[in-house]
């Protein structure tokens, strides 16, 4: 018999290369670098890791090569404890290179990302009764063919499928879009979807039949969610309040931290808390996936602030 998975992502990883740097150059100018790291990122990659984090059981059965690239991936898989016996390996494929330059004065980061030979989830991997055996499955745009077999797959057996999603641009990305029924976005993201400036009509508006929540993302803002209970009216989850210092990676802890709680069988104003407390956390530390806290220091969080609140 499959053993029991928390959470299975089937999607996108990255290798990072993070520039600290004092100010971004014009064109045809230069800056020195202040401090260069390297890691592990991606959507699917980084909210896995915030899950692991985070105390659940998490396998990764996306699409990886034979690289140096790749291998670093699941070495820094196997450091948080993430299975990887399910990656699928191909000669060509590699993980997304990442470029990102981080201004830690002004908060911001800039992204050169190449998604050259990237798989994503693979259409025939890994077996169903391997995807049946997740108690949560994490989503996004890499492999659009393998992420609408594994949300068909989960929503057959009730098995909740949470979004991540930046792209949208594939032909198929409209019936990957229907089969998700916990669709966490960025507000930029949703506005591209919806044409809606605001979050709360975006969410709304993104809201169908089938779906347990839309939930739309505005870093610093909070968000804004819609649930089954409640479709028509959009409730909103604040943001915690911390000084950050490196908001790479905080959307996808997001999405880790939410998909976490619903792996906990948490409700959803709970697994928002949670998640928006991970995410906050984590822009109080550099490194998108270095910064991802605990359990621990989450719930920690979460205690203070309704101690605060008495």
């Amino acid at each position: 018999m499959q053993k029991r998975i928390d959470i299975l992502g089937l999607g996108c990883t990255a290798v990072d290369e993070l520039l600290d740097v004092d100010a971004y150059p014009p064109e045809d100018g230069k800056t020195p670098v202040r401090r260069r790291h390297r890691q592990c990122g991606g959507l699917t990659a980084t909210a896995m890791v915030a899950g692991a984090r985070l105390g659940c059981r998490c396998a990764f059965a996306g699409t990886l090569g034979n690289d140096e690239a790749s291998q670093f991936v699941v070495e820094r898989f196997r450091e948080e404890g993430i299975d990887v016996r399910l990656v699928c390996r191909r000669e060509e494929a590699r993980p997304v290179r990442s470029t990102i330059i981080i201004n830690p004065h002004r908060q911001t980061r800039t992204i050169f990302y190449d998604p050259k030979d990237v798989f994503g989830a693979d259409p025939h991997w890994p077996d169903e009764d391997v995807i049946r055996s997740a108690r949560v499955l994490l989503v996004d745009d890499y492999g659009i063919e393998g992420m609408i077999r594994g949300a068909t797959i989960c929503r057959a057996a009730g098995i909740p499928v949470v979004a991540d999603f930046e792209i949208g641009g594939h032909p198929l990305f409209p019936k990957l879009l229907a089969l998700v029924d916990h669709l966490v976005l960025s507000r930029a993201f949703a506005q591209r979807l919806t044409g809606e400036d605001d979050p709360a009509t975006a969410a709304r508006a993104l809201w169908a039949p089938g779906r347990q929540a839309v939930v739309v993302t505005c870093g610093v803002e909070g968000c804004w969610y819609v649930t089954e209970e409640r479709p028509d009216a959009a409730g909103h989850q604040p943001a915690i309040s911390v000084e950050a210092v490196d908001t790479t990676g905080c959307g996808d802890v997001f999405h880790g931290g939410y998909a976490a709680a619903l792996a906990y069988g948490w409700d959803i104003p709970t697994a928002l808390r949670f998640a928006a407390t991970a995410a906050g956390l984590k822009a109080t530390q550099r490194g998108g996936q270095a910064g991802i806290p605990t359990r621990a220091a989450v719930e920690a969080q979460m205690a203070k602030a309704f101690s605060d609140q008495s």
